[in-house]
This record gives C-alpha cells, sequence and structure tokens, in this order.
C-alpha cells in the first residue's frame, strides 16, 4: 500500500497532469486564435498600404484633420492590431504572464475605447452633426487649390457617387468661387465646364445629408460589423484571461 506521501505525491501529480493538459489545449486555441487576429492585421494593413501607393490622392474631406485618410486609418489599425496579435501569439507559445497579461490589458484598453467613442457618439450626434459640416463647409475653400489634390478628388468622388451637390446645399459653392458655379462632377451629365451652366443642370441634394441617409439605410451591416468585431475582442479577452490562469495553475501544481 502506498503511504499518505505517497499517495499526496501521485494526487499532485495528477494535478499537475491535468493542468498541464488543459494549458496545452488553450495555448493552442490561443495562438490559432491570436495568428488569426495578426493576418487579419496584415490584410487590413496591406490594403492601407495599398490605397497608399494607388490612390494616394484621395485623402480626407475635413480641413481640420488632413492627415485623417482612409489609407492612413487603415495603416495605423493594421499596424495595431498586428502589434497585438503577435504579443498575444509570443505570450501563449512562450506561456508567458507578463506577455499574456499585456495582450489582455492592451485588448481591453480598446475595447473600452471603442466603447466610449460609441456612446459619446449616440450621445453627442447632434453637436457631431453640426461640427462636421462646419469642418466640411470651410474644406470646401480648399477645393482645387494647390497642395489639396486629395481633398478634390474625394469631394468629386462623392459628388459624382452619390449625386449630390455641396455639404447642405449646392450654394455652398458659390461662397468658395464668389459666383453662381459648381464643380464639374455636380453637374447631371458631366462635361467641361459644366459647372458653369444653369443650376438646373445640378444635382440638387446635399451630400452631408444622403451619405448620412445611405449610412442609416446600411446601418444593420455596420451594427453586424460591430457586434462582431466585439465578439472577437471579448473571446480574445477570454482566452488570454483563461490561458493565463491556466499557466498560473500549472505552476503552482507543477512546482
Amino acid at each position: 500500500c502506498l503511504g499518505p506521501a505517497a499517495g499526496s505525491a501521485a494526487a499532485g501529480l495528477k494535478r499537475c497532469g491535468m493542468a498541464r493538459a488543459c494549458l496545452q489545449a488553450v495555448k493552442y486555441l490561443m495562438f490559432a486564435f491570436n495568428l488569426l487576429f495578426w493576418l487579419g492585421g496584415c490584410g487590413v494593413l496591406g490594403v492601407g498600404i495599398w490605397l497608399a501607393a494607388t490612390q494616394g490622392s484621395f485623402a480626407t474631406l475635413s480641413s481640420s484633420f488632413p492627415s485623417l485618410s482612409a489609407a492612413n486609418l487603415l495603416i495605423v489599425t493594421g499596424t495595431f492590431v498586428m502589434a497585438i496579435g503577435f504579443v498575444g501569439c509570443l505570450g501563449a507559445i512562450k506561456e508567458n504572464k507578463c506577455l499574456l497579461l499585456t495582450f489582455f490589458l492592451l485588448l481591453l484598453l480598446v475595447f473600452l475605447l471603442e466603447a466610449t467613442i460609441a456612446i459619446l457618439f449616440f450621445a453627442y450626434t447632434d453637436k457631431i452633426d453640426r461640427y462636421a459640416q462646419r469642418d466640411l463647409k470651410k474644406g470646401l475653400h480648399l477645393y482645387g487649390t494647390q497642395g489639396n489634390v486629395g481633398l478634390t478628388n474625394a469631394w468629386s468622388i462623392i459628388q459624382t457617387d452619390f449625386r449630390c451637390c455641396g455639404v447642405s446645399n449646392y450654394t455652398d459653392w458659390f461662397e468658395v468661387y464668389n459666383a453662381t458655379r459648381v464643380p464639374d462632377s455636380c453637374c447631371l451629365e458631366f462635361s467641361e465646364s459644366c459647372g458653369l451652366h444653369a443650376p438646373g443642370t445640378w444635382w440638387k441634394a446635399p451630400c452631408y445629408e444622403t451619405v448620412k441617409v445611405w449610412l442609416q439605410e446600411n446601418l444593420l451591416a455596420v451594427g453586424v460589423f460591430g457586434l462582431c468585431t466585439a465578439l472577437v475582442q471579448i473571446l480574445g479577452l477570454t482566452f488570454a484571461m483563461t490561458m493565463y490562469c491556466q499557466v498560473v495553475k500549472a505552476d503552482t501544481y507543477c512546482a
């Protein structure tokens, strides 16, 4: 028969084996999740670099935030996602508690930041609307000027694709040109200098409201994307904390 000491040692080995088995299962799940997370970041970064290289002249519509372009946003987001995914992968492979905790805290910080931005956006929608329209109207005065090819192209594309003109009205352009004139991208039928023709040949819909309505019509897709993003982040937080606890257990039972 085994003595008390031998029985205790056997029980300890059993607990250690179970803890290691659980740790290995969570480890590979955590690694797979973060590998996909990292690859997703690579994809976003790649799209951002491609946009910057091929559509570099397409910039933001905002005069206050000229660097806030689609390409720059994607590059920054992709780089950040890649960095977080790398920390998670390394923490999983190395079974390093410090790296796992760092990954958890970084992902938690991003999640809380996104939640805060969403809450503030819905709480101050009217103020954001007014500020956005003022800023866009201010940006109209940079249209066609030297060094603002990106803003010019952006307005041309939006007015052509959404069949609209100006921020709140086609008359917004009158202040820019100091004349009864709009860009050629406002014309119902595009032709050289058609923006000098009569108002009856221009789009009448305001671009701000037109784009806003389009976003509202596609709110379900935006909501699904946001929900999926939140679920992925919650899953990452769960994996990180579960593995952290399993590492602690394994260290305790197998010490």
